[in-house]
């Protein structure tokens, strides 16, 4: 279980943001508790829910259908407004986006059948822009 860092949904592969939309719901049903996962406990649940709007824009944005926001909304239906941050700062951070990115190339590099070439190479291209300007 990993929510991926905020500024590479638009480069994930469709299995991984797909992936990505389960997971939440999972925390939204199950409050799920998992290593890579728990930090976000640590933050107020504006975080979460700014985070889970970036996955359903991105998600829109490819055409992909969202069935369901049952447990969603249950999850966030105490929030009476939310302040639009930049989620997880403190964790999604220089040293997370490269962890992200190492793992989604070796999945590139794995041969993973549904990661578009065009996809990945903008996500590196990303990645090596962010890391030069730090």
């Amino acid at each position: 279980m990993r929510l991926w860092h905020v500024d590479l949904l638009e480069y994930l592969p469709k299995g991984q943001l797909l992936s990505q939309w389960r997971e939440l719901n999972s925390i939204f049903a199950k409050e799920d508790k998992h290593i890579l996962i728990n930090y976000i406990y640590e933050y107020p649940k504006d975080d979460l829910y700014v985070y889970t709007e970036k996955v359903m824009d991105e998600m829109k944005k490819r055409g992909y259908k969202i069935r369901t926001y049952e447990k969603m909304n249950k999850y966030f239906e105490d929030l009476a407004s939310v302040k639009k941050v930049k989620p997880f700062n403190n964790h999604h951070d220089i040293e997370y986006l490269q962890i992200c990115y190492y793992n989604l190339k070796e999945k590139f590099i794995r041969g993973q059948k549904d990661y578009e070439e065009d996809i990945y190479h903008n996500l590196c291209k990303y990645v090596n822009d962010r890391l030069l300007s730090q």
